[in-house]
């Protein structure tokens, strides 16, 4: 890649950061941010808008889901990734349908979370380069 990923890592438990962040940085990514809130989420996102955002469900203050609305809302087709060690069905289907592009348990193999970034970023890249192509 020639740029690097910008990520913001959101997540109330600091060992799931740090595994987070560890993953990233392998993966050559730039971690421009990380918060313990959804609060702390939202006001990082609009400093640094991040090309991609890994944000946990469970969070105090404002939980993942109200985040994501929140994010979505004032950036459309914005690149989150939630997290959660709940990943039931009807969560999973939630945070899709108010724009999540994907979703990680946090029980998940580093191996599958290297792909699922790698699949976002080559998403964005692709949506990029055709908007920047078509103006």
């Amino acid at each position: 890649m020639s740029k690097k990923v910008r990520v913001l890592v959101a997540d109330d438990e600091p060992h799931i950061r740090q595994l987070m962040k560890g993953v990233l940085l392998a993966m050559q990514a730039e971690i421009v941010a990380e918060a313990g809130n959804g609060m702390e989420t939202l006001d990082l996102f609009r400093v640094h808008k991040p090309d991609i955002t890994l944000l946990d469900i469970n969070m105090p203050r404002m939980d993942g889901l109200q985040t994501l609305k929140a994010i979505q809302e004032e950036n459309p087709g914005t690149l989150v990734i939630m997290l959660s060690s709940l990943a039931t069905l009807g969560i999973v289907q939630d945070c899709l349908e108010a724009g999540a592009y994907d979703f990680i348990r946090k029980d998940t193999p580093i191996a599958e979370i290297k792909v699922i970034i790698q699949k976002a970023w080559s998403h964005f890249l692709q949506t990029h380069v055709i908007t920047g192509g078509s103006s």
